[in-house]
C-alpha cells in the first residue's frame, strides 16, 4: 500500500466571489433563475453553503452579481472612434446577444430598474444622445426611449426562445415560427387583417436584423428631430 506521503494531492481552486459568480451563472444557463439555490451551487463548486455566505449575503446578491458580470462584458468595448449612431447600434446588439445568451438576464433587468448595471447601460446611451446633439429637453425621453426598447425586445427575444423551447422541445426555430405564422394566416380576416398580411414576413424575420431595424428607426427620429 503506497504510503500518504505518496499520494498525489487534489488541489482546488480557492473560492472566491469571482469563482462563486461564474459558477451561478453556468447553473442559471442550465436551469434558469428557479434552480438557482446555494445548495446547488455549493455541489457544482464541491463546498458549502455557508462558504457561499461568507462572500454574498443571499440570493438576491448572487442574481445581482451574475447579472452584472454578464452584461458588464458588453460594456467594456472601446467606442472613441465609432460614431454616435455606431456605438449606439454596438452597445444594444452587445445587450442583445447577452440576454439572448442567457435569458434570465431580462426577467431580472425588469425588475431591478434602479440596478448599477442598468445605469451604466443608461449612463452609455445617454452620452452617445448628447452626441447626437440631441436637445437638451429631449435627452432624457430620447435616452428612455432607447432603453427601454432595447431592453424590452431583448428581453423577449429571450423570452421567444425560451418558450418556444418548452413548448416544442424538439422543434427549431423555423419551424416554430412557420407554426405560429400558419396560425396568424387562418386568423379573422376582418378583425387581424395587418396581422395576416405580416405572415410571411413572419416566417422569413431575422430577430438580429430587425431589432437594429427598429434601433435605426428611433435614431433617425432623433435626427429628424435635431
Amino acid at each position: 500500500m503506497a504510503s500518504r506521503a505518496h499520494r498525489p494531492e487534489r488541489r482546488q481552486e480557492p473560492l472566491s466571489r469571482e469563482r462563486i459568480v461564474s459558477a451561478a451563472v453556468e447553473l442559471l444557463d442550465t436551469v434558469g433563475e428557479g434552480g438557482l439555490t446555494f445548495r446547488a451551487l455549493a455541489e457544482r463548486l464541491a463546498t458549502g453553503p455557508g462558504a457561499i455566505y461568507w462572500h454574498l449575503s443571499g440570493k438576491a446578491e448572487l442574481l445581482g452579481a451574475a447579472t452584472d458580470a454578464v452584461v458588464t462584458t458588453t460594456l467594456t468595448d472601446d467606442d472613441t472612434d465609432a460614431t454616435p449612431q455606431e456605438a449606439i447600434r454596438a452597445l444594444a446588439l452587445g445587450v442583445f446577444d447577452a440576454l439572448d445568451a442567457h435569458p434570465w438576464i431580462g426577467a431580472y433587468l425588469a425588475r431591478s430598474p434602479g440596478r448599477s448595471t442598468m445605469l451604466r447601460v443608461f449612463e452609455r446611451i445617454g452620452r452617445q444622445v448628447q452626441a447626437l446633439d440631441v436637445p437638451a429637453a429631449a435627452q432624457f425621453t430620447a435616452a428612455s426611449a432607447l432603453l427601454n426598447y432595447i431592453l424590452g425586445v431583448a428581453g423577449q427575444n429571450a423570452a421567444n426562445a425560451v418558450n418556444a423551447r418548452t413548448v416544442q422541445p424538439n422543434t427549431d426555430r423555423t419551424e416554430f415560427l412557420d407554426a405560429v405564422a400558419t396560425a396568424w394566416a387562418e386568423l379573422d380576416p376582418d378583425e387581424y387583417a395587418f396581422t395576416r398580411s405580416v405572415t410571411d414576413q413572419l416566417r422569413e424575420h431575422d430577430d438580429r436584423a430587425e431589432f437594429l431595424a427598429g434601433i435605426d428607426l428611433i435614431l433617425a427620429g432623433l435626427t429628424a428631430r435635431r
